[in-house]
């Protein structure tokens, strides 16, 4: 597969609760062992990407309403992956995840 594709993780294994991500905001994890970054744009609606960023395998860390990548300021929207700052062309990998009895689980 591509570079940028979002590693292979088990349906169902548990990422976060739901109660630890700030509505607005946002939350490193990790599942199986691999950095993620979740976020809640609205209550109930959570996304994730892998943190592993898509310019030199750095890990990028959760920031209040942006993910920040340490090597070169790149940042991305929390809601999207998408870069907002460069010098990162390509978005974050997503994550496919669910919520499950306040729980967030891959899907």
């Amino acid at each position: 597969g591509a570079a940028s594709s979002a590693p292979e993780i088990e349906k169902n294994t548990p990422v976060a609760k739901l109660s630890d991500i700030p509505v607005g905001g946002t939350l490193s994890a990790t599942v199986d062992g691999k950095p993620v970054l979740l976020a809640q744009p609205t209550a109930g609606k959570v996304v994730c990407f892998s943190a592993i960023f898509t310019h030199q395998g750095a890990t990028v860390a959760a920031a209040a309403t942006d993910f920040e990548c340490p090597c070169h300021g790149s940042t991305y929207a929390a809601a999207t992956g998408a870069v907002t700052n460069g010098p990162a062309v390509r978005a974050l990998a997503k994550v496919a995840v669910k919520v499950s009895d306040g729980s967030v689980v891959t899907d």
